[in-house]
């Protein structure tokens, strides 16, 4: 496609080519935090996937071009976000426009096996919303975390997994917000750099698990103790991750 309704996007690569992604060409832009978490994500074919807040389909899209023969699930409540993530995924992709504290009954009807989420980062209710609409939507928290959590552990089949990422201060909102049938509970630390305290963390959480939680070793996303210069900089782990579309196993 192209033409004038294509001035304001973008069709950036992920995964070192393999997947292509229209968005937006100001505001919020999808990067390493949704292809990370996508990563994370243990699914196996014929596996149901949820995603809840999926913007243009880039968590979700990145796990579906890792593993073969996923169902993709997309809810996003903002149109311009919902008719992108559609144009990304095209048949591969369900997208449900709708807010998830209200979901339509066919998909409360529905159980998967796994739910991801990159909920917004900010209360709002404790700082200073962005001007800018599209990415206010993505960072500006309106629905309350407690929320997300409650809702993707609905949505799972027992045995099935959750994924988060999210900021560190925010941890122990969501291990309080998770229900008691929730447990196995993993999480995984991200570091810019050896010796900075993680700034943001991956949980996984499994429904009816009954392993003993556990609290990983951080992951350095970078070399280095500082930004030396220009140019990629990434641990070849997670270089693996972004470019090859390689698991991150924990």
């Amino acid at each position: 496609m192209g033409g004038a309704e294509d001035t304001d996007v973008t069709r950036d690569a992920f995964l070192g080519g393999r997947l292509h992604l229209f968005q937006p060409r100001r505001g919020y832009r999808a990067g390493l935090d949704a292809v990370l978490l996508s990563a994370c994500v243990q699914a196996e074919k014929g596996d149901r996937i949820l995603e809840l807040g999926c913007g243009v389909g880039a968590a979700i899209l990145c796990l579906g071009a890792r593993v073969d023969g996923l169902e993709l699930t997309g809810v996003e409540r903002s149109p311009r976000f919902a008719s992108l993530a559609r144009r990304n995924g095209g048949s591969a992709l369900e997208v449900v426009e709708a807010d998830l504290a209200a979901l339509p009954l066919p998909l409360r009807q529905r159980q998967f096996d796994h739910v991801l989420a990159n909920p917004p980062y900010y209360d709002r209710r404790a700082s200073v919303a962005s001007d800018d609409p599209a990415r206010e939507a993505a960072h500006g928290a309106q629905t309350p975390l407690v929320k997300w959590v409650k809702t993707a552990a609905k949505r799972l089949a027992p045995k099935g997994t959750a994924h988060f990422i999210h900021l560190t201060e925010r941890l122990p909102e969501i291990l309080g917000a998770l229900p008691h049938e929730m447990g196995t509970i993993e999480v995984l630390p991200l570091a810019a750099r050896a010796g900075r305290a993680p700034d943001r963390f991956i949980l996984r959480a499994r429904k009816n698990g009954r392993g003993a939680f556990k609290l990983h070793a951080p992951l350095v996303l970078h070399n280095g103790d500082h930004h030396a210069k220009d140019g990629e900089s990434y641990v070849p782990s997670v270089k693996s991750v972004l470019r090859d579309g390689a698991p991150l196993v924990f």
